[in-house]
């Protein structure tokens, strides 16, 4: 429970706020700082980086990527319209109304030694909670091309795409024409983030 949340912006220093830099490179890290509770080569946890994107026909998310962004690229192309830079329709109905701005995971990971506690979930889905004031919703690409460089082979790389697909989907988010998304206000994103004050908050003995 002494787990924090840390979210900072990533930009050069000669950028101004007015800058057209998209996307946005945000970090969220979370540790713990109270070395009382915890030794101090187990205080990181874990890290998501993340980018988030005007949707509009001002600013084209496509034409501010940088070579080699493949990832980001291939979830412009599926998401957004390309002649306006909105939401493709189909998707756009199954979002909220909202800020005209998307959230993209660009990765996750978990520390060693805080992995097997169930903590992956719940702390992605709160790390993208901080955004659901200012964004519509988050999307991922989750392939085993990016992942064999950590599996030993194919087939390792495509088992873990299932189950980080399944720990997607459990946290709100669906799988959509290659890529998971979820709504920001989606219930399910804001409970997943609650999940562990149920086991380990000052009243889980009481409520066991």
């Amino acid at each position: 429970m002494s787990v924090e949340l840390t979210v900072t912006h990533r930009m050069l220093w000669w950028q101004t706020v007015t800058d057209d830099d998209m996307p946005e490179h945000w970090r969220v890290s979370a540790d713990v700082w109270d070395l009382d509770v915890c030794a101090e080569e187990h205080r990181h946890v874990a890290d998501v980086q993340l980018a988030v994107a005007d949707l509009n026909c001002d600013r084209n998310l496509l034409d501010s990527l940088e070579p080699g962004e493949w990832a980001l690229e291939f979830i412009g192309e599926t998401v957004v319209d390309l002649a306006d830079g909105t939401l493709v329709p189909d998707l756009d109905e199954r979002i909220s109304d909202g800020p005209p701005r998307m959230v993209i995971v660009c990765s996750f990971e978990l520390a060693r030694p805080w992995r097997g506690h169930g903590l992956a979930g719940p702390l992605l889905a709160s790390a993208l909670e901080r955004f659901s004031n200012n964004a519509r919703l988050a999307v991922c690409r989750i392939s085993p091309a990016d992942l064999l460089s950590r599996n030993p082979d194919r087939m390792s790389a495509e088992l873990t795409c299932l189950r980080l697909g399944t720990l997607l989907e459990r946290i709100g988010f669906f799988y959509w024409n290659g890529v998971y998304v979820v709504d920001l206000k989606n219930q399910d994103l804001i409970d997943a983030s609650l999940g562990p004050l149920e086991r380990w908050g000052p009243y889980s003995d009481e409520n066991s």
